[in-house]
């Protein structure tokens, strides 16, 4: 296989549309994932891929191979899903040798590979017990390592790590990652969590309303979404979107006014097309917007005041009441900080984001680099050529 190419894939369900018109490339050896809030079509897009569901329009590519019309066991790939789906009166060895069983393979071949799969994913004490004695993250285990046995080409995973608490979750996470890099395999990973999204993958699309926002890797989704929705779900705490105008330009370098507060920010100059009166959406992240002294003359201070604290081991996020609108501010956790406490910020106007308030576009997409598939997959290649060493 080399890469998965949809091409305006379809699919509804009744008058409903569950994915719309939505093409997509992954390039070989990717690990992308599908994230996005939950009736996005996120599962269903790889439902679709899996030959699970079959789609109403469009193509779905292996290669150079079509395979929307194949069922699921000719598309050579194996799927993790969101319910470990384990048989409970069989052990973890047959589990995972089941649908190796079922494919007619020889029972030499099965037990290496049974034992080379428990061996990786930590399993090889455990292989004789059954479900009900295994903890949530080893079943988990158990249900990657009966889709770890089949070699396909291709994994495909339906939030695997959902019914698992925050520190398992962590440590699947690594894992799974780990697995993508030893394997060279193609993983397609569905989630509506962004932090698995974020750290776990080459290629992120984002997805809503069936479909597809932006596609690009972790640190470009975040950095430079592409428009307002992106901006608003990537991130923890999510962005600040403050909604206003822009006001007439002083010394070439257009401002602007929030309307829910006395918050006044210049906008940089590469927002030259930016005039005066026009609606806009201005996000910051919280680690962009920076506590100073009391006094400080600059030319974006903004007064407020602190309305909730919130302390999270090394950092801090404050919400601070700024005139009606509140805003998160990330600080380190040296500092000392209480309730009803005045302080003064200021945003890093080069961070700043211009969003359209009736297009909902990033204002400057310049950098939204349609290159970007083409980056992933050379690194894709990069790094797991370096294991096959």
């Amino acid at each position: 296989m080399t890469a998965v190419v949809l091409k305006q894939v379809t699919k509804r369900y009744g008058k409903q549309l569950a994915v719309q018109a939505l093409s997509l490339e992954i390039p070989d050896r990717c690990f992308l994932s599908l994230v996005g809030p939950s009736g996005c079509g996120k599962t269903t897009t790889l439902r679709m891929i899996a030959g699970l569901e079959r789609g109403h329009e469009g193509e779905i590519w292996f290669g150079e191979e079509r395979v929307d019309h194949l069922p699921p066991n000719h598309r050579d790939i194996t799927m993790v899903f969101q319910s470990y789906a384990l048989y409970p009166h069989m052990s973890v060895r047959d589990n995972m040798s089941f649908p190796l069983r079922m494919m007619g393979e020889d029972k030499r071949e099965i037990a290496e590979r049974v034992r080379t799969a428990a061996k990786r994913l930590g399993l090889e004490a455990l292989l004789d017990r059954r479900p009900r004695e295994l903890s949530g993250g080893q079943r988990q285990r158990v249900a990657i390592g009966r889709a770890l046995v089949r070699n396909a080409a291709a994994f495909m995973m339906d939030e695997p790590l959902s019914n698992l608490d925050a520190q398992l979750r962590v440590e699947m996470r690594a894992q799974i990652r780990r697995l993508h890099i030893e394997l060279a395999r193609t993983f397609i990973y569905v989630t509506h969590d962004q932090a698995e999204a974020l750290t776990m993958s080459d290629l992120v699309a984002v997805m809503h309303q069936g479909t597809l926002q932006q596609l690009a890797p972790p640190a470009e989704i975040y950095n430079r979404p592409a428009n307002l929705m992106v901006a608003s779900f990537i991130g923890s705490p999510q962005m600040n979107l403050l909604s206003g105008t822009v006001s007439p330009r002083e010394g070439g370098v257009p401002w602007f006014a929030d309307s829910k507060s006395d918050i006044a920010l210049p906008l940089q100059s590469r927002a030259a097309a930016l005039r005066p009166g026009q609606k806009l959406t201005v996000g910051a992240r919280p680690e962009t917007i920076v506590i100073v002294e009391p006094g400080t003359e600059t030319e974006n201070v903004v007064n407020g005041r602190i309305f909730v604290i919130e302390m999270l081991g090394a950092d801090i996020y404050l919400t601070v009441s700024c005139g009606q609108r509140l805003i998160k501010v990330r600080t380190s956790a040296d500092r000392s900080f209480r309730v009803g406490d005045h302080l003064q910020v200021v945003f890093d106007r080069r961070r700043l984001h211009a969003f359209d308030e009736e297009t909902q576009l990033a204002i400057a997409p310049s950098w939204v680099n349609a290159a970007a598939p083409q980056r992933a997959e050379r690194a894709v290649v990069s790094r797991a050529g370096a294991s096959d060493d």
